[in-house]
């Protein structure tokens, strides 16, 4: 688990195998887990400098939760 800092994500973990981001949401607390995601992907959220923006544009709506 990689803890971020952010205010609306708390932490990330990647599965590289199944290409499973999960993402621990600061409001809620609660995980969500989104398929089908590239490596590249989880990497640039990483290194976004706002985690939520990046989150919002490049996962939310484009990969299954």
């Amino acid at each position: 688990m990689q803890y971020l800092n952010s205010t609306a994500i708390q932490a990330v973990s990647y599965n590289s195998t199944t290409k499973t981001l999960t993402v621990w949401f600061t409001s809620s607390g609660q995980a969500y887990d989104y398929y089908n995601v590239p490596e590249p992907i989880y990497l640039c959220l990483l290194r976004a400098s706002s985690k939520g923006q990046y989150f919002n544009a490049y996962i939310r709506d484009q990969y299954a939760a």
